[in-house]
């Protein structure tokens, strides 16, 4: 065959244009699929760090914020609460956190950053509960022994005022502390660490 009465350039700019039309199409057709393996805006959002202001945080008050769809505990200790953090430890399953889910900047006898502010995430170890908030001295339903702290009301695991279990409970690990930093002194940033990282 020959080449004869073709016009080869004609040719060349057909092909050309055949594969870079062909190369639009495909790549708008990828876009939905690639777009629906990317999160969605309310995905991002719900995994995003929450910034809280602890500012006009009283003495023995706590706020719960939304972190991941959990609940984020935010508490203002008190010296008492401080001071029963020592007396708590012969009764509690893992008093050195060795088994526990925190950063490394809370694994310390407060599991937190500073002594006075705690921060954990509000869902019981055993089932999945939200344990109660339970400041009272020795109330009749938990008994004389009960220095405050938070209780499970599903199935009875009680922690003390650093998330700890007490023995003899469902629950089998402490309370998991979230990653977060200070922004400032007033401000927190739950969901990222020292390094950054979430």
């Amino acid at each position: 065959m020959s080449d004869q009465g073709i016009d080869v350039s004609r040719r060349h700019f057909l092909t050309a244009s055949a594969t870079a039309v062909g190369a639009v199409g495909t790549g708008f057709a990828a876009v939905p699929f690639l777009s629906a393996m990317s999160p969605s805006a309310k995905a991002r959002a719900a995994g995003a760090p929450v910034e809280v202001d602890i500012s006009k945080l009283a003495s023995g008050q706590r706020i719960v914020v939304k972190w991941r769809g959990k609940p984020v505990w935010i508490l203002k200790r008190g010296e008492a609460a401080l001071q029963s953090l020592a007396n708590d430890e012969a009764q509690l399953r893992d008093p050195e956190s060795n088994e526990s889910k925190q950063p490394e900047s809370s694994h310390n006898r407060y599991r937190s950053i500073k002594p006075e502010i705690f921060v954990a995430i509000g869902i019981c170890t055993h089932l999945g509960c939200s344990p109660t908030f339970r400041p009272d001295i020795a109330p009749k339903d938990l008994g004389n022994d009960w220095q405050g702290g938070f209780f499970c009301p599903c199935h009875g695991s009680s922690f003390d005022y650093a998330g700890r279990v007490f023995q003899g409970v469902p629950a089998p690990t402490n309370l998991e502390i979230p990653p977060y930093v200070y922004l400032s002194d007033t401000r927190i940033l739950v969901g990222k660490n020292e390094e950054g990282a979430a």
